[in-house]
């Protein structure tokens, strides 16, 4: 993950084994199915959680949130412990803590066990953030690159709709997330349990994907990288070449720190990495996550009883697959930046309805909102066009923009810095929602995201250029001249 990229080449410098490419990349992307069930899993037991271990909204909020403090030190860490132990081991070890924590989260007695047991699947989390997707970028020639890429989108949406799914139906089959299930254990602990079985698969298939070729010259064995790009590239001569300029770059190329974003020029921190930071943390002020994570505490709190608010989670998760594959499709048409102004507008448009809907809804018994049915079913609507306008923009193009958008000499240091960014401000949304449900009520509180959603607009309109059709070294080309311009131009 250290030094410049060197794309795999492409069919018409060697034939590549597509379908192998296709297999080991699904592998390491069911990092990102279970990235997306451990976040997902958390949304239909929110309410048990708070019954078995007695919790008022502030110990809630963490219980819920504590993950995200584990995964912010995963996607911080992760790039280091991996050039050092190599990427299939630290994947295996990230499938190890899933099974783990999945395991602990179902037997924990009380807020400390869970939310020991949550950080540690956090730290599972955000190392397959970023582990997932760069161990499929080193293995993708660079003609299917790009739509490999996407699988690590596709599949966190995947794992968070089949969570929700997996909530739903356990639920229904126990009569609540509190009632008793199987064996006399409560439905909710069984919502964690049943991450064991993708966790396992995943164990058990990367124990037959190779190690990254890019890792393995770095780690001075060379020949076992031929050996993997050979399987890669089905072209023996083009692996020996490939080897040859992994090899040099990764030889002359000094290990980055994080030190390097200050830019030797001017003595500040580069502006990209601003914008960078930027794209992380709006993509969570805008609420997202309140969605997924609080789902059906969101639809009981207006008026839906627990099994119909569990079954808009299912709706949800259906309609958030399906826009994924909507931005698989347009991202390399309509471009990147495009897509990031539309979805803001959108998610503010909608995020404003439904702050509407909550704010003038009449209150009912046990602090729930009374919606007619016409209300009822406008903020159903407007939720998952709110849904639908993220899962096209913001979901998946911030992280494609993260990959591409920094120079190569500070990619990593950058890298960890947005990825960090992003988890805690997850983490600071996740946390202030119950607060903000208690004191401000839902309309407020959504007052509040639709804001930041014309905020992520007007950043996006001012500070994001457009990196579609460009490549790595061209960008880099252009952060340099631009740099070396605002030092001569510096007092």
């Amino acid at each position: 993950m250290h030094g410049q990229d060197v794309d795999i080449p492409s069919p018409e410098q060697g034939q590549g084994n597509t379908m192998f490419v296709l297999l080991i990349s699904l592998t390491a992307a069911l990092g990102g199915f279970l990235f997306g069930f451990d976040s997902g899993v958390i949304n239909g037991t929110v309410g048990a959680l708070q019954d078995a271990f007695d919790s008022d909204a502030v110990g809630v909020g963490f219980s819920v949130s504590s993950m995200l403090l584990g995964s912010a030190a995963g996607a911080f860490f992760a790039g280091t412990v991996a050039d050092k132990f190599g990427r299939r081991l630290v994947m295996i070890a990230t499938a190890c803590l899933f099974i783990f924590s999945a395991w602990g989260s179902g037997i924990a007695g009380g807020t400390t066990t869970f939310v020991f047991f949550r950080i540690v699947g956090g730290v599972a989390v955000g190392a397959a953030s970023v582990l997932a997707p760069a161990y499929i970028s080193e293995v993708s020639p660079a003609h299917i690159r790009g739509r490999m890429a996407t699988l690590q989108q596709l599949m966190i949406v995947v794992g968070l709709f089949v969570a929700f799914l997996s909530n739903y139906l356990i639920a229904g089959a126990a009569g609540g997330a509190s009632a008793t299930f199987l064996w006399d254990f409560q439905a909710w602990r069984w919502m964690y349990w049943m991450e064991i079985i993708p966790g396992s698969i995943f164990l058990i298939s990367l124990l037959f994907i190779p190690e990254s070729p890019r890792y393995l010259v770095a780690a001075g064995r060379a020949d076992e990288a031929q050996h993997v790009l050979q399987r890669l590239l089905d072209a023996k001569d083009k692996a020996a070449q490939t080897v040859a300029d992994i090899k040099s770059t990764v030889l002359e190329s000094r290990k980055p720190r994080i030190s390097d974003i200050i830019s030797a020029h001017t003595g500040r921190v580069h502006p990209i990495v601003w914008v960078g930071l930027g794209l992380a943390a709006l993509q969570q002020f805008t609420g997202i996550n309140v969605i997924f994570y609080y789902g059906a505490t969101l639809w009981q709190a207006a008026g839906f009883d627990e099994s119909s608010a569990l079954m808009q989670n299912v709706i949800t998760g259906s309609v958030n697959v399906f826009f994924t594959f909507v931005a698989i499709a347009l991202i390399d048409k309509v471009g990147r930046r495009p897509l990031l102004l539309i979805g803001a507008l959108g998610q503010a448009a909608m995020l404003a309805v439904m702050a509407f809907i909550f704010g003038t809804a009449a209150a009912g018994d046990a602090d729930t909102l009374m919606l007619s049915d016409g209300a009822g079913l406008t903020a159903l609507l407007a939720a998952n066009a709110y849904v639908a306008f993220f899962a096209f923009s913001w979901g998946p193009v911030m992280w494609v923009l993260l990959g591409e958008m920094f120079p190569n000499r500070f990619r990593g240091a950058a890298l960890a810095l947005a990825g960090l960014t992003q988890w805690l401000s997850n983490f600071l949304i996740t946390m202030t929602f119950p607060i903000m449900l208690a004191g401000l009520g839902l309309g407020v509180s959504y007052g509040i995201y639709a804001a930041f959603g014309v905020l992520a607009f007007i950043f996006v309109k001012r500070y994001l250029n457009e990196t579609m059709g460009k490549t790595l070294e061209d960008m880099s080309r252009e952060h340099e001249a631009a740099d070396v311009a605002a030092g001569q131009a510096a007092p």
